[in-house]
């Protein structure tokens, strides 16, 4: 059963995980995963892709942008719509990480999110919520539709995993500083983006 209030910041998010992979089984579905940190969750499932876009190793491995600009795009485009639960597809859900590994990455995960946490607080809430989310929502569409070009052009895949990771997490901590702070990292990347391509 769906949690009903999504996590208020990271370590919240790995106490979701965790429970996440209570089950007996050696794999942990994706599915699962939505059901422990709430189908209401869209910072968290901003937050996702823009850690895994945002790390240099695998955020430039060609095609994980593009993958990952597709569920930025689905999640952001809901958020736009005004939906109160988000929707993927069955072929996401059904995708499953083995339970050692997910084990792994939490804990290895948990002393950095308990340092940024320490930073984390309602601040400026009138950037993350009403216009301030559907302004969020559009630059993450922006952002997805920008990141298939990205693959060819050097970090800047890496800029815009930064920005995606911000506002996940001002989403999820209420932080219209940090939602600031993704709007300037975003304009930054795209910008050189554009002046690449000029």
């Amino acid at each position: 059963m769906d949690r009903p209030n999504e996590p208020a910041d990271l370590e919240q998010m790995l106490d979701r995980l965790s429970d996440a992979e209570g089950s007996r089984d050696k794999t942990v579905r994706v599915r699962d995963v939505v059901a422990s940190i709430g189908r209401r969750s869209f910072g968290p499932l901003l937050l996702f892709p823009g850690i895994i876009t945002l790390l240099p190793v695998v955020g430039d491995i060609p095609g994980v942008p593009t993958v990952m600009a597709a569920v930025v795009f689905i999640v952001a485009g809901q958020l736009v719509l005004g939906r109160r639960y988000f929707w993927l597809p069955n072929l996401l859900l059904d995708r499953s990480v083995e339970k050692q590994k997910l084990h792994k990455a939490i804990k290895w995960m948990r002393p950095p999110a308990k340092f940024l946490d320490r930073f984390l607080r309602p601040r400026l809430t009138i950037f993350t919520k009403g216009i301030g989310t559907y302004s969020i929502a559009i630059a993450c569409i922006l952002i997805a539709l920008a990141m298939p070009p990205m693959e060819v052009v050097p970090f800047t895949a890496n800029g815009a995993g930064l920005a995606l990771t911000l506002f996940g997490l001002s989403l999820m901590a209420r932080d219209g500083l940090l939602a600031l702070l993704a709007f300037a990292f975003m304009a930054v990347t795209l910008g050189f983006i554009f002046y690449y391509f000029l």
